[in-house]
C-alpha cells in the first residue's frame, strides 16, 4: 500500500510522492468532491489550482468527478479508475467527500486497489481524513450537515478504514485558517482515547509497505 497523506496541498516533499509511483509521473486522477458544497465557480478554481500544481511536478492530471457515478453501478467508477495508476484526493469538507464516495462506490473501488497496491493514493486534508476508521470528532472542523444541503440526505460517518488511526491536519499551523478548529479535533481524540496523528502544513505522513512515518 502506497499513500501520501499531505496536510495542505502539495507539501514539502514531492519527491517522495514521485518516488511512490515508481514510474515516470503520467496520468493522475483528481477527485476534487470535497469542495461540491462549495459554489461552482470556487469549486472550478480549487480544481484548477490542483492541476496546476500538479502540472509542475510532470504529472498529466485529469478529474474524476465521482457525482457523474452517484447510484450508478460500482463497477463504472472502478472502471474509469482502473485507468489511473495514482489518484489526488483535494481537500474541502470530508463528510461532502466520503459521501460522495459512498454513492458513487469509488470507496470500495478505491480501498480494492489500495489493498491490491496497484494505485498510490496521494491528497491533503480531507483526502487523507476519509481514511481513517471514522469521521467522529471532524465535526468540530467540518459541516457534516453540508451533505444534506448539497444532496438531501445524511452523512456517512464511517471511513474508509485504510488508516488504523485519525488523521488531523493544519495543526499548529499559524497560516491555516482551521489551524485551531483542528487543534479541537486533536484535543477531542486526545480526551477520549482516539488513535491519531497530527500534521502541520508542510508534513506529509508517508507509508510505503511497511514503512510509516512523518516526513
Amino acid at each position: 500500500m502506497r499513500l501520501y497523506l499531505s496536510s495542505f496541498r502539495i507539501g514539502d516533499r514531492p519527491d517522495r510522492l514521485l518516488e511512490l509511483l515508481r514510474v515516470e509521473a503520467g496520468e493522475i486522477a483528481v477527485i476534487a468532491n470535497a469542495m461540491d458544497a462549495a459554489p461552482a465557480e470556487v469549486r472550478r478554481v480549487g480544481v484548477e489550482l490542483e492541476t496546476g500544481a500538479l502540472r509542475e511536478l510532470g504529472f498529466r492530471p485529469r478529474e474524476v468527478d465521482l457525482r457523474e457515478y452517484f447510484d450508478r453501478p460500482g463497477s463504472e467508477v472502478a472502471t474509469a479508475l482502473a485507468a489511473f495508476p495514482a489518484v489526488w484526493v483535494r481537500g474541502g469538507n470530508a463528510f461532502v467527500l466520503r459521501y460522495a464516495m459512498a454513492r458513487s462506490g469509488a470507496d470500495t473501488a478505491l480501498t480494492g486497489r489500495l489493498r491490491e497496491d496497484t494505485i498510490v493514493y496521494a491528497g491533503y486534508s480531507a483526502g487523507p481524513c476519509v481514511l481513517a476508521p471514522s469521521l467522529r470528532g471532524l465535526e468540530l472542523c467540518d459541516n457534516p450537515q453540508s451533505v444534506t444541503e448539497a444532496w438531501g440526505d445524511e452523512p456517512v460517518w464511517d471511513g474508509l478504514g485504510i488508516l488504523d488511526h485519525a488523521f488531523v491536519p493544519h495543526v499548529d499551523s499559524p497560516g491555516h485558517p482551521e489551524t485551531g478548529l483542528c487543534g479541537r479535533v486533536a484535543e477531542r481524540y486526545r480526551s477520549d482515547g482516539v488513535p491519531h496523528r497530527t500534521l502541520r502544513d508542510g508534513q506529509v505522513l508517508l507509508i510505503d509497505g511497511d514503512e510509516s512515518r512523518i516526513i
